[in-house]
């Protein structure tokens, strides 16, 4: 039960995040940079029904509906970062092909666990990744915008989700209520959230007055 009501920590993610990305007066140099971000919450919000579809009664065929809207919302992430940090045309040109790898990693899966011999090598390759990607870009490229650094924290409710994820059964037995699933469920909400405060309280950052030259 907990396992499918903690998905309405996306539902509020997503909805909360999508209000924030497509309303104007969220801060984007430019108005195309809006779309990954929005893409993001779309892929949270979807999560929050694949998940709920999924453990409503798991299965592998059902599994599939609970990955592919996950790799909306990192891939989504990455041109995000890239658009935000390094180009904005560059963002928006990685945006398709990187959906389609991520969409191309679950499908591989799907295929091969219908062929018998499910192979989740490059899902679980594309997850790790996203987060070498997302802090390499981070430490490398300055934001345009201030508040940027929340990426670190979105990075760390990650760590914590998949942290709980290893210790499912461990933290049932250890509380006999609360599962680790649950609680990654709303340790990947928290990080999207802390995506949608940084959206919401972000502003360009002043470019630095040019050097005068004193002659005389």
């Amino acid at each position: 039960f907990l396992d499918v009501a903690s998905n309405a920590g996306f539902l509020i993610a997503g909805l909360l995040g999508l209000y924030v990305a497509l309303r104007p007066g969220t801060r984007f140099v430019s108005d195309r940079e809006r779309w990954p971000y929005a893409l993001f919450f779309v892929g949270v919000l979807l999560t929050a029904w694949g998940s709920s579809y999924y453990h409503l009664a798991p299965d592998n065929e059902r599994l599939f509906w609970d990955r592919l809207p996950m790799t909306v919302a990192f891939m989504s992430l990455i041109a995000a970062q890239v658009a935000d940090r390094v180009s904005v045309r560059a963002g928006l040109r990685l945006l398709i092909p990187l959906l389609l790898i991520g969409a191309a990693s679950v499908i591989y899966w799907r295929m091969t666990e219908r062929a018998g011999s499910g192979n989740l090598v490059p899902y679980a390759l594309l997850q790790g990744y996203c987060v070498v990607v997302l802090l390499v870009i981070a430490a490398l490229f300055r934001s345009r915008y201030t508040h940027a650094n929340a990426i670190y924290s979105v990075f760390a409710g990650y760590v914590v989700a998949k942290v709980c994820e290893s210790f499912d059964h461990t933290l049932f037995a250890a509380t006999g209520l609360v599962s680790g699933h649950t609680l990654k469920h709303l340790a990947a909400a928290v990080a999207s959230l802390i995506v949608c405060w940084m959206l919401w309280r972000r502003a360009p950052v002043a470019a630095p007055p040019p050097s005068s030259t004193v002659t005389g």
